[in-house]
């Protein structure tokens, strides 16, 4: 067009035609350099008014001024281009960054800052939809700086946002408080206003169909948004929904891996704890089969868990213990917890756990020194109470059956009825040797069950290597035993402590071979009677310990013997230095402890008497003069003058 009109114009022969047409000429090559310059439009308004300011003929002057509109077209489309250009590349750009990342937060950080450089805003912002609770909430900012816009929460169809979410479309405002096209409430429009912003564009973050989330542009000022920014925006928004999403697939599938990875590592330490379990327990059930006790299972499984066992039985009676400290019988609360729930449970600063055959309570085992317990060795303690509740059961039936033969021939032993010899080869056979001096014991202990009381004499009789059993609607048992009173006491009391009650035993004996057996057990009966009817419960002794009580109830009275028990000491005495305490003693208690009169008899000076009974205070100890201890001293003494006298 340009060259058409140069010809024409310098075919028209006008005055000065050449001149205006290299005007012209001129000018257009300034508008080239121009744009080829990139100049600002402005400038391109000069070559025209520099053609009017030299007098060019009007053709050439229009000309110029035809070929400025047709440059500044070129340079807005080169413009727009350039733009474009620069957009797509930023986009590019933008959708390598995003593929790069993996981490959620960072992409959505990404996202927002990339936007807030494109269009060049004040603030961007990004919201995700919040399908459990129907609303779209604030995820990440950028040039925010008031905290309740960055943590609002929009309903969907409430402010711009909410009506982005709800309608899946791009929605723009020069003045968000004034616009009415949008849902206002108080919490949206004051963090709006405490922000400051007028001008927002929000456009949909879309993953197929579905919209995730809304992506934000918004000015402090008053601002229109072309519609080259809104699809830049929505292309923005796309790639950050598509990283939106792959980012959090990636998540998704990270927290499903260390899921995997979590049930594998505990699958295989269930697994090497079930081995492990399993193995412990065929530790146990071999050390069983091969004849372990009781005892062997405790100390196998403290070894095993790594504390204090400690097993009793259904009575609280302590069976074996291994690795802890003596310990009480458990809280019947805990047993009565873990056998209703068949496993173990925490009592106090322990674990316990019962061990049942059935519904049967046969005891409970307590672990010790342990805080925690794990499932693996949870189960195998709990595998223990199974391995202790076989042994238990067997020994039981051991014992009822070595019970019954030990209880019916301690019956042949106390009632004289069977030949001696023959009582002697069987209770060789049992590991009793009756060719020692055995003592015959009767126990009695009102409140407790006899099958409790027959099963703790016959567990203490067995210690001593005797015989146990019932015997004409009493317990009685015999033992080895030098000093039948003596062992009788620590009997009721270790019997006392076992069951927790009063325990009386009467003894009798000694008495070498079976013969004996049946005179002592009937004086060991009278024993126990008279401790009874002297209010001696709890408490054990043989006739001897029992004074002159025991002279009147026994059957062979050993008038000696009592004689030595009493003055024993002062016979000696006298026998040794030649002296004659036996008679002051006497003198005195005739004269009704009076020393006057005593010294008057005995013809000695007062102080003498009192000297000769310090010796004997000395001797026979200090309670010599009590009511009591006088009775049985002064009947010592008149069964020594009539002995003597004989």
């Amino acid at each position: 067009m340009l060259t058409g009109v140069t010809a024409s114009a310098g075919a028209g022969a006008q005055p000065g035609g050449g001149a205006g047409a290299a005007g012209a000429a001129a000018g257009l090559r300034r508008l080239l350099d121009l744009l080829a310059g990139g100049a600002p439009a402005e400038d391109f308004a000069r070559p025209a008014a520099e053609a009017r300011a030299a007098g060019l003929p009007a053709a050439a002057v229009a000309e110029v001024e035809e070929a400025t509109a047709v440059a500044l077209r070129v340079r807005r489309t080169i413009g727009q281009h350039r733009r474009r250009e620069a957009e797509l590349t930023a986009l590019f750009d933008t959708a390598g960054d995003l593929a790069r990342l993996r981490d959620l937060d960072a992409v959505l950080r990404a996202i927002v800052h990339r936007a807030k450089l494109l269009l060049g805003t004040d603030v961007t912002y990004l919201s995700l939809n919040d399908e459990a609770a129907g609303d779209t909430y604030m995820r990440v900012t950028d040039g925010s700086v008031a905290a309740a816009f960055q943590q609002v929460r929009l309903g969907l169809g409430e402010g711009l946002g909410g009506l982005v979410a709800q309608s899946a479309r791009p929605y723009v405002t020069s003045n968000y408080q004034a616009d009415t096209r949008f849902r206002h409430t108080d919490a949206i429009d004051s963090a709006v206003a405490e922000e400051g912003l007028r001008a927002i564009l929000g456009v949909p973050l879309r993953v197929g169909a579905r919209i995730i989330g809304v992506l934000y542009a918004a000015d402090r000022a008053p601002r229109g948004f072309t519609a080259d920014e809104v699809a830049l925006l929505s292309s923005l928004a796309d790639h950050a929904a598509v990283a939106i999403d792959g980012a959090r697939l990636l998540e998704e599938t990270r927290a499903a891996l260390d899921e995997l990875n979590a049930a594998s590592v505990t699958i295989r330490a269930h697994s090497e704890a079930m081995r492990r379990a399993e193995r412990s327990h065929d530790r146990l059930t071999d050390l069983v089969l091969r004849g372990g006790g009781v005892t062997e299972v405790a100390v196998a499984l403290a070894g095993l868990l790594d504390g204090g066992i400690v097993v009793h039985d259904s009575e609280g009676i302590e069976l074996a213990r291994a690795g802890a400290g003596p310990a009480g019988p458990p809280a019947a609360a805990a047993v009565a917890q873990s056998r209703a729930s068949g496993r173990a449970v925490r009592a106090g600063g322990s674990w316990l756990c019962a061990v049942m055959a059935g519904p049967e309570p046969l005891g409970s085992i307590a672990l010790t020194r342990r805080d925690g317990l794990g499932d693996a060795d949870r189960l195998l303690f709990e595998r223990a109470g199974v391995v202790t509740a076989l042994l238990l059961l067997l020994g039981r039936s051991v014992a009822e059956a070595e019970d019954r033969i030990r209880g019916e021939l301690l019956d042949d032993l106390l009632s004289g009825t069977a030949e001696p010899s023959g009582l002697s080869g069987r209770a060789r056979r049992l590991g009793v040797n009756l060719t020692r001096g055995h003592a015959v014991f009767a126990v009695a202990a009102p409140g407790v069950p006899g099958p409790r009381l027959l099963s703790a004499v016959a567990r203490l009789a067995q210690a001593r290597r005797g015989l146990a059993g019932p015997h004409r609607d009493e317990v009685a048992f015999i033992a080895p035993a030098e000093e039948p009173g003596r062992l009788a006491q620590s009997v009721a009391q270790e019997l006392g402590g076992l069951l927790d009650a009063e325990v009386t035993v009467g003894a009798a004996g000694p008495v070498d071979g079976p013969g004996g057996l049946p005179a002592a057990h009937a004086e060991a009966r009278r024993c126990l009677a008279a401790l009874r009817a002297l209010g001696r419960t709890g408490r054990g002794a043989a006739l001897a310990d029992l004074g002159f009580v025991g002279l009147l109830i026994g059957e062979r009275a050993d008038l000696s013997a009592y004689v030595r028990g009493e003055l024993g000491p002062v016979l000696d005495y006298d026998a040794e230095r030649g002296t004659d305490l036996v008679h002051t003693l006497a003198a005195y208690f005739a004269e009704g402890s009076s020393l006057t009169r005593t010294k008057d008899v005995l013809h000695v000076h007062v102080n003498t008497v009192v000297q000769r009974l310090e010796r004997v205070g000395t001797l026979l100890g200090r309670d010599w003069n009590t009511p009591a201890r006088t009775l049985e001293l002064q009947l010592a003494l008149q069964l020594h003058r009539l002995t003597n006298s004989q």
